[in-house]
């Protein structure tokens, strides 16, 4: 048995102290590798997370922009729409020979015989300045 002298203080070496300092030891290696898989497994979490978020504010952006082009081409589609329902009109009224006819005398002047046509051009309304 060996005697220890740390700090004018002396120590039993038995085999009961040995072993009890092998458990200390064994323990804080113990320790030292839990620490360590605790720092890895957190700082894994860590980047996960943060590609999680990452991946979720970029895909809600993508969605916001999608929703502002859905609603564009939904208000351009309406607008298409309404277009087509009055394309849809006239061309059900160039069917008619009278609209046809009241249409080319209106905007290439032509007349019957013995019609005149006076064409008064129509007043432009007066642009105020806004200063």
């Amino acid at each position: 048995m060996a005697v220890r002298n740390i700090k004018g203080i002396t120590s039993i070496r038995n085999t009961y102290v040995e072993n009890e300092e092998k458990k200390q030891y064994l323990m804080q290696q113990r320790k030292k590798k839990l620490y360590r898989r605790l720092i890895a497994f957190s700082s894994l979490f860590l980047i996960i997370t943060i590609l999680l978020v990452s991946t979720l504010i970029s895909q809600t952006s993508r969605l916001e922009e999608k929703q502002r082009q859905k609603a564009q081409l939904e208000h351009s589609l309406a607008k298409l729409e309404k277009k087509q329902v009055l394309l849809k009109e006239e061309l059900a009224k160039l069917k008619d020979d009278d609209y046809v006819a009241k249409l080319a005398r209106e905007k290439y002047f032509l007349s019957d015989k013995g019609e005149i046509i006076f064409y008064l051009p129509k007043e432009k309304k007066k642009e105020k300045d806004v200063e």
